[in-house]
C-alpha cells in the first residue's frame, strides 16, 4: 500500500525508554572485553549502529575479531532487560493519531530483529504501524540514512513527503542526509540545544508533548496536506 505522506519514528529512546539500558549494556560488554569506557561517552554514542559505536569508542588498533563478541555481549545484556522495557508516555497515542490523520507510519529502527519484536510488543501499537525496519534492512547504520530510506521504500513515500522523529543527534543527521525534516525528542537524554544544533526543526520533551502540539508541528502540516 502506498501513502501520500508519512511519519518515520526511531524507537529506542523515542518511543521506548531504553537509551540508558543500551548505555548500561554497552558499558558491561566493554568491561567484559577489557575496555573501560565511561557511561557518559557511551550514552552520547547511543543511536549510532553498533559497528559505529565500537569504532567511535574503542581503540583503532584493537583486534577487530573481538568486535562480534562485544556486540553479542551487548545484545545479551540488553535482552535481560526486556521484561523491564516501558513505552514512553504518549507513544502509543502519538502513533495512533498519525495513523488516524491519514499518514503512513513506519518504525525506522536499526535494532536487531529480535529486539525490534520486543520493542514493538512494548509499544503495543501494531494496529497503527504500516511498516518497520531492522538492522537487516540497512547496509550502513546511522548516522547514514539507509534505515530511513528503507522505511520510505516500504511505504512508497518520497523523502520530501516525510517527517522523521528521533531522540539522538545521529537520528537528526540521518534525516538531514535525505533532506527530511526532523523532530527531536529530549526523552532519550539528549538536550534540546544539542538536537537543535544537529538540525532538528522542532524539539519536544516526550511523545506526549509532541502529541499535545501535533496540529502545529511539521507532522500536523504534513497531515493537513493529505486531507
Amino acid at each position: 500500500m502506498q501513502h501520500r505522506a508519512a511519519v518515520l519514528f526511531d524507537v529506542d529512546g523515542t518511543l521506548v525508554d531504553s537509551s540508558y539500558i543500551h548505555t548500561l549494556a554497552w558499558w558491561q560488554a566493554f568491561r567484559q572485553a577489557g575496555y573501560d569506557v565511561t557511561m557518559a561517552s557511551i550514552h552520547r554514542a547511543v543511536g549510532m549502529g553498533g559497528d559505529r559505536i565500537l569504532d567511535r569508542l574503542l581503540p583503532a588498533d584493537r583486534d577487530p575479531d573481538q568486535d562480534p563478541t562485544i556486540m553479542a555481549s551487548h545484545a545479551a545484556v540488553f535482552s535481560t532487560f526486556w521484561p523491564s522495557l516501558r513505552r514512553l508516555d504518549g507513544a502509543r497515542e502519538l502513533l495512533a493519531q498519525c495513523f488516524d490523520s491519514g499518514l503512513g507510519v513506519a518504525l525506522a529502527s536499526s535494532a536487531r530483529d529480535r529486539d525490534l519484536e520486543m520493542l514493538r510488543s512494548t509499544i503495543d501499537a501494531d494496529a497503527y504501524i504500516h511498516a518497520a525496519t531492522s538492522s537487516a534492512d540497512a547496509k550502513e547504520s546511522k548516522p547514514a540514512p539507509d534505515i530511513l530510506a528503507a522505511a520510505l521504500a516500504a511505504l512508497g513515500v518520497p523523502a520530501d513527503r516525510a517527517v522523521y522523529v528521533g531522540d539522538s543527534v545521529w537520528d537528526i543527521y540521518a534525516a538531514a542526509a535525505l533532506d527530511i525534516p526532523a523532530i527531536g525528542l529530549s526523552c532519550g537524554g539528549t538536550s534540546e540545544a544539542e538536537l537543535r544544533e544537529a538540525g532538528a526543526a522542532e524539539v519536544y520533551e516526550s511523545p506526549r508533548a509532541l502529541l499535545e502540539n501535533l496540529a502545529g508541528s511539521a507532522i500536523g502540516t504534513l497531515a493537513a496536506g493529505v486531507r
